[in-house]
């Protein structure tokens, strides 16, 4: 890779270096490369860069990426967002850019205490890019801060952003579905399957249409765009697999995001944990005896199950078991 700290590159350069991040650099790193790069042409001391939905008394935040800011802050603004006009005037509209400055947008009494929270955590000035969907009230939204208090926001900066601000939403999305493909190659299983990113609020970010069939084939009148009640459910409970009428999926959790792999049901879903754990050992080259004296039975009563565990898969030797076997994965 070329070295990425050099002048500052003009808008085509930034793009595509943009573009390469995305394709190359860890989820928990992207968002930070993206940032560096921003600041070389649109300076500003910390950002905010998230999504949320809209409500009359501010914004509920689904993801948030913080960037130079602390948790503090985050945790503080969620008790004065009543008082915050300017993220009225953005959120919840599609393809808008901003600029703000602290003491002149909020001048009146009624905000002054809001006022001073922005600059104590070095909110003087802002300019906020989000593109909002206003059916569902969902935005995605980055917002940069400067400290200083003279370092206004010019009408230049702001086009400047409102060109940027699609690409770098959609190459936080390459990167996302970058990671996603990264753990389907990992899991190296033989069956086809459906993928999906979403937040932990079940608002799905990207679904392939083989995830919309799946789920579509387990719950008939879901549509989207937020996962069913009952696979969420599961994953807050922290189980990591459901199994269902007509599908099984996987969740993955990384970086605040739920990473989905979803795959029609097959024979080996039949299996209880027992017959699968006798599965899986047959497939790891044990025999009908040694797995008798593992697990504490007689080797007839093995054999019975392994008979047994070939009829419900429909296979005659272990070649076919192990097939069959990683087709479930």
């Amino acid at each position: 890779m070329d070295d990425l700290r050099d002048q500052p590159p003009d808008f085509s350069t930034l793009l595509l270096r943009l573009y390469r991040l995305a394709q190359e650099m860890p989820i928990q790193h992207f968002q930070d490369a993206a940032l560096a790069q921003i600041k070389q042409v649109l300076p500003f001391d910390s950002s905010v860069w998230g999504t949320a939905t809209t409500h009359p008394q501010g914004i509920d935040i689904h993801t948030v990426h913080l960037h130079e800011s602390s948790p503090e802050m985050l945790q503080g603004y969620e008790s004065l967002k009543q008082l915050d006009t300017a993220a009225a005037t953005v959120f919840g509209k599609a393809h808008v850019v901003r600029a703000f400055h602290t003491d002149s947008w909020f001048a009146s009494p009624e905000t002054r205490e809001l006022r001073d929270f922005l600059h104590r955590f070095g909110h003087a000035n802002m300019l906020i890019a989000a593109d909002g969907n206003p059916r569902t009230q969902f935005v995605h939204w980055v917002s940069l801060f400067r400290r200083q208090r003279d370092a206004h926001c010019t009408e230049d900066e702001c086009v400047l952003l409102a060109q940027l601000a699609p690409h770098v939403m959609q190459a936080l999305a390459l990167n996302r579905v970058m990671h996603l493909d990264h753990l389907l190659v990992a899991g190296k299983a033989l069956s086809a399957h459906g993928s999906a990113i979403a937040d932990t609020r079940g608002t799905l970010y990207h679904a392939d249409p083989y995830f919309h069939a799946l789920l579509q084939a387990e719950w008939s009148g879901w549509r989207g765009p937020v996962l069913p009640r009952q696979l969420m459910d599961t994953a807050l409970l922290g189980v990591d697999r459901f199994a269902g009428r007509a599908m099984v999926l996987r969740f993955y959790v990384e970086h605040g995001l739920l990473f989905l792999k979803a795959r029609a049901r097959c024979l080996v879903d039949q299996l209880n944990a027992r017959e699968r754990g006798i599965a899986q050992r047959i497939a790891g080259g044990a025999n009908h005896k040694a797995i008798a004296l593992a697990l504490g039975r007689s080797p007839a009563t093995v054999r019975n199950q392994i008979q047994a565990i070939y009829e419900k898969l429909q296979v005659s030797n272990i070649a076919m078991l192990i097939e069959a076997l990683r087709r479930a994965e």
